[in-house]
C-alpha cells in the first residue's frame, strides 16, 4: 500500500516514520516534506506539491495517479478546507475529518456550544461577535478570564491576562486591532481554569475511539516556564498525572460522549481529536479540541507504539470505519521529546543555517520540523528545526537519552529548554515521598476538601427553603425541626423514603441533574400528602465514585427546588463517595422525609368510602418516575438515543424530554385535606392505575376508570405504539397522564375540580367506586381504552 501524507512539520516526519515501518506499506509520499523527510531513506519520499486550497487538485491527481491507499493529512488548515471530502470524492480513503467536523477545531465558539449541548465538562464561557458585549461580560466576570481568538491563528490565538485591566486590552487587542486577523471576527472568553494540563490524542471511525497515552507539554519558549507562548518547546508521554483511572474517567465523560455526539449532531469524526485538558479540583474538563494530531505530541507519542501495532492498519480501518477491529497497543516506557528552535523563535527568526547530525543516542529518534534540503545540504527553514525524542523504562531515563542527542545536534543560534520534564519528575518524587509517608484519604479516591467545597456551595440553596420549625442551616451532625412551632395541635407524623430509579440513567448520559432532585422530593411528598399530611422537612442521600461538585450542587438545587414547590423544609442530607462502587459520572440517590397531619384527619378515611363516589384525577407532567426500564427498552427498539430529536415533543432531545420532572400536588391539594371533601387519595407511581388505587379503599368496592375521560400524553401514545405495549400493560406500569386521584364524594366534585382548576392544576372526573364483584380481575377496570 502507498500512503500520502500532507504536510512539512515534525508531525508528518514522525507520521511518515511510523507509517513507514509497517511492512503492508510500499511507500510513504509526503506533501511537501522537509528536509528530514528528504533524507529519510528509499521508503519515504517528498512531493513537491503544498497543501492549500489551490493545491487540492493536484494532490488529488497525485494519488490518484500514484494508486494511493491512504491519505492523511497533518496540519488543521487544509482539513478546515476540505481535504478529506476532496479525497473522498474520487474514492480515496482518508484518515482525517471532513470539513464540517474539522470545525469543531475551526471554530473555538461553535466547539464550546458544542460541549455545552452534550454536558461535556469545560469552563463556564461567552462567545461574542459585539466587542461592547464582550467588554461587558469581562467587566463583570467574576472570575478570572482566558481570552480566545475563535478562529485558526496557527496556535497562538490564546492570551491569558492576569488581570482585569489585562484582559479589556486582550480583548480589544484581537477584536479590534485585528491582531489575529479574521480569527478573531469571534471570540471566546472562558473562565481560567487551574491545575495540570494535559494532552490526550484518539482515533476514531465515528464510532470507536481509543486513544494514545496522555502527554503533557511545555509552551513557554524558556527553562522555568518563562518567556513567550510557543508552539511547543517539548513533551513527554504517559504523563504521571494520567493515572489510569483518569484515563478511563476522560474515555468516559469526553471522548467517547464527544465522538457520540458528533455523529449524532451530523458529522461523524474519522481521524485524530486531540483534546486538552485541564485537570481541575472536580475533576478533567476540556480546553480545546484539535482535529489533527498535535506538535511536539505526536513526536513523543508515536515511538510508544508496540512494535506490534501496524500504524497503517489502525488510519485504514479507521478511514474505513472498523476501528473495533484493530488494536491500538503500546510498549511498557516513556518518551520525551525536546524541540530544538532558531534564535528569535516564536519572534522572527532566520533561515538557511545548516544542520548537523552527529551519532544519537540508543534510543532516540530525530524528527525534522522546520527544515529542508538546499543543494544537498539540511538546512534552517522554521521557528521550531527538530525535535529529538528519547525512549526509556523510566521518564527520567527518556529525558537522560533525549538530552544526550541533543547534543549530537547542531546548527547557528540554536536553542532549547533544558527542563523538559521538570513537573512530572517533581509530581514522581513527591509521589515517592507520599509512599514512604503512608497513604492519605484521598489516595483512595475520597476527596474531603471536595465535600467542603460542596457544603460551602449549597449552603445558601438550603438555606432559601428554611420555614417554621427550623432555619435550614447544615453542617452540623443532626437536622433539627421544632414541631411545636408549626402550630398542630394533635399532630401524627407520617414518613416516606424513595429514590428516583433507572431514570437517573437518563440524568447521567444527558448530564441534566437539577430535575433529578425535583422527582427525589415530589415522590416523597406526594406519598405524605395522600395520608392528609403536610410536608414538614426533607433529607437526601447522594452516593456516587467520584464526587463531581457542580453535577452534585445542581442536584441538590433540585432538591432544594421540589422542597419550595411542597412547602417543606432541606435540613440535611449526606454524600457518599465510594471509589470502585460507582462508575465514572454514575450515581445513585434516595430522599426521607417527614409530614405531620392531625389526627382527625388522616387519610384514607375508610369508613367513609364506599361505592358511588368519584374518581378525581390530576393531570401528570409526563411519565414522572416510575416505569424507567421499560421506557429505555422502547428507546433503544425505535433505534433511538437520549440525544436524538424527541418524536413528540418539537425542539427537545428524547432524553430532555424525559426529564420533565415529577410534577407536585401539596399544596393545590392541603386546603382541601383541611376542608375534609376528600376521602381519600393515591399516587399514581409503579404498578400504575391498577396497584395503585386499591392501596386507598375498603375491601368491598372495585374502580372503574373511564379512559376517555381525558386525553392520553403524546408521550403515552408514542411509547405504546414504538413499544407495542398493550393498554392493560400501559395501565399497570406506568401513570398514563393521571398522577394522582382522589376519592370524591359526589356533592363536593364540583368544588374540588373548580378548586383544583382555579390553583393551576387540571382535574377532571375519570371515573366512580362501584361495588365489587368478588373477582380480582374486576379489581380496576380501565374502559374505553380504543382513545388511547
Amino acid at each position: 500500500m502507498k500512503i500520502l501524507v500532507i504536510g512539512s512539520g515534525g508531525r508528518e516526519h514522525a507520521l511518515a516514520w511510523a507509517l513507514a515501518k509497517s511492512s503492508k506499506v510500499s511507500k510513504v509520499f509526503v506533501a511537501p516534506g522537509n528536509g528530514g523527510t528528504a533524507t529519510a531513506g528509499d521508503k519515504i519520499e517528498n512531493v513537491a506539491i503544498g497543501h492549500s486550497v489551490g493545491d487540492f487538485p493536484a494532490l488529488v491527481d497525485f494519488a490518484r495517479t500514484q494508486e494511493v491507499g491512504l491519505v492523511v493529512p497533518g496540519p488543521e488548515q487544509p482539513l478546515v478546507d476540505g481535504i478529506t471530502d476532496a479525497f473522498k470524492k474520487v474514492g480515496v480513503p482518508v484518515f482525517g475529518p471532513s470539513a464540517k467536523a474539522a470545525y469543531i477545531e475551526g471554530s473555538k465558539a461553535f466547539s464550546k456550544d458544542f460541549m455545552k449541548k452534550h454536558g461535556i465538562p469545560t469552563a463556564a464561557y461567552g462567545n461574542f461577535t459585539d466587542y461592547e458585549q464582550a467588554r461587558l461580560f469581562v467587566q463583570e466576570a467574576k472570575f478570572d478570564v482566558v481570552i480566545k481568538a475563535s478562529g485558526l491563528a496557527a496556535g497562538k490565538g490564546v492570551l491569558m491576562p492576569t488581570s482585569k485591566d489585562e484582559a479589556l486590552q486582550a480583548l480589544k487587542s484581537v477584536m479590534v486591532d485585528r491582531e489575529f486577523g479574521s480569527a478573531g471576527d469571534e471570540v471566546v472568553v472562558e473562565e481560567l481554569l487551574v491545575g495540570q494540563e494535559i494532552s490526550v490524542l484518539a482515533v476514531s471511525d465515528g464510532y470507536t475511539v481509543a486513544s494514545f497515552p496522555a502527554a503533557q507539554d511545555h509552551k513557554r519558549a524558556y527553562d522555568g516556564d518563562a518567556g513567550p507562548n510557543t508552539g511547543g518547546m517539548g513533551a513527554y508521554a504517559p504523563a504521571p498525572v494520567a493515572t489510569q483511572q483518569l484515563m478511563k474517567t476522560i474515555h468516559e465523560t469526553v471522548l467517547q460522549p464527544s465522538i457520540d455526539g458528533m455523529r449524532r449532531d451530523g458529522f461523524p469524526f474519522v481521524g485524530c481529536l486531540f483534546t486538552g485538558f485541564m485537570l481541575t479540583a472536580d475533576g478533567p474538563k476540556v480546553l480545546e479540541y484539535n482535529c489533527r494530531f498535535g506538535d511536539p505530541e505526536t513526536e513523543v507519542v508515536l515511538p510508544l507504539l508496540d512494535d506490534s501495532c501496524d500504524l497503517a492498519d489502525v488510519f485504514l480501518a479507521a478511514a474505513e470505519g472498523r476501528l473495533d477491529a484493530v488494536p491500538l497497543a503500546f510498549k511498557a516506557g516513556y518518551a520525551a521529546t525536546v524541540v530544538m528552535a532558531s534564535e528569535g523563535y516564536p519572534g522572527p527568526y532566520p533561515k538557511g543555517r545548516a544542520v548537523a547530525i552527529g551519532a544519537l543516542a540508543e534510543g532516540t529518534q530525530v524528527f525534522h520540523a522546520g527544515t529542508q534540503r538546499t543543494d544537498g545540504a539540511v538546512v534552517t527553514s522554521g521557528g521550531r528545526v527538530l525535535t529529538v525524542t528519547g525512549v526509556s523504562d523510566s521518564l527520567q531515563g527518556a529525558l537522560d537519552r533525549a538530552y544526550a542527542s541533543v547534543g549530537a545536534v547542531s546548527f547557528d543560534g540554536g536553542f532549547y529548554r533544558s527542563d523538559i520534564g521538570h513537573r512530572a519528575i517533581a509530581y514522581l518524587q513527591q509521589q515517592a515521598t507520599q509512599q514512604q509517608s503512608g497513604l492519605s484519604y484521598a489516595d483512595a479516591g475520597v476527596d474531603i476538601d471536595a465535600g467542603n467545597r460542596l457544603v460551602d456551595m449549597i449552603k445558601p440553596i438550603v438555606k432559601a427553603t428554611r420555614r417554621a420549625g427550623t432555619d435550614s442551616d447544615i453542617g452540623g451532625f443532626g437536622g433539627v425541626f421544632d414541631l411545636k412551632a408549626t402550630g398542630y395541635t394533635d399532630p401524627v407524623l407520617v414518613s416516606a423514603t424513595d429514590g428516583v430509579g433507572t431514570k437517573l440513567k437518563i440524568a447521567h448520559e444527558m448530564k441534566i441533574h437539577d430535575t433529578v432532585g425535583i422527582d427525589l422530593v415530589a415522590m416523597q411528598v406526594n406519598d405524605i400528602v395522600v395520608q392528609g399530611a403536610e410536608p414538614l422537612f426533607f433529607l437526601d442521600y447522594y452516593a456516587c465514585g467520584h464526587l463531581d461538585v457542580e453535577a452534585t450542587r445542581d442536584f441538590v438545587k433540585g432538591v432544594a427546588d421540589g422542597c419550595l414547590q411542597s412547602g417543606c423544609a432541606l435540613i440535611g442530607g449526606e454524600t457518599a463517595e465510594m471509589p470502585g462502587l460507582y462508575a465514572a459520572g454514575d450515581y445513585d440517590v434516595a430522599g426521607f422525609a417527614v409530614g405531620a397531619v392531625e389526627r382527625t384527619q388522616i387519610l384514607p378515611r375508610m369508613a367513609d368510602i364506599g361505592a358511588g363516589d368519584v374518581l378525581v384525577g390530576l393531570a401528570s407532567s409526563g411519565v414522572h418516575s416510575n416505569g424507567f426500564s421499560l421506557v429505555r427498552k422502547v428507546v433503544a427498539r425505535a433505534g433511538l438515543d437520549f440525544h436524538s430529536p424527541c418524536p413528540w415533543l418539537d425542539g427537545a432531545s428524547v432524553g430532555e424530554a424525559l426529564l420533565t420532572p415529577t410534577r407536585i400536588y401539596v399544596k393545590p391539594l392541603l386546603p382541601l385535606i383541611r376542608k375534609q371533601v376528600v376521602k381519600g387519595m393515591a399516587h399514581i407511581t409503579g404498578g400504575g392505575f391498577t396497584d395503585n388505587i386499591p392501596r386507598v379503599l375498603p375491601s368491598d368496592v372495585a374502580v372503574d376508570i373511564d379512559a376517555s375521560a381525558w386525553d392520553l400524553p403524546a408521550v403515552f401514545k408514542w411509547l405504546r405504539l414504538a413499544g407495542g405495549i398493550a393498554v392493560d400493560e400501559m395501565a399497570r406500569t406506568f401513570n398514563c397522564g393521571i398522577g394522582m386521584v382522589l376519592v370524591v364524594a359526589p356533592e363536593h366534585v364540583s368544588d374540588v375540580v373548580g378548586a383544583l382548576n382555579a390553583s393551576g392544576e387540571t382535574a377532571a372526573v375519570i371515573g366512580s367506586l362501584v361495588p365489587f364483584s368478588g373477582r380480582e380481575e374486576d379489581r380496576v377496570v380501565v374502559r374505553n381504552t380504543g382513545a388511547w
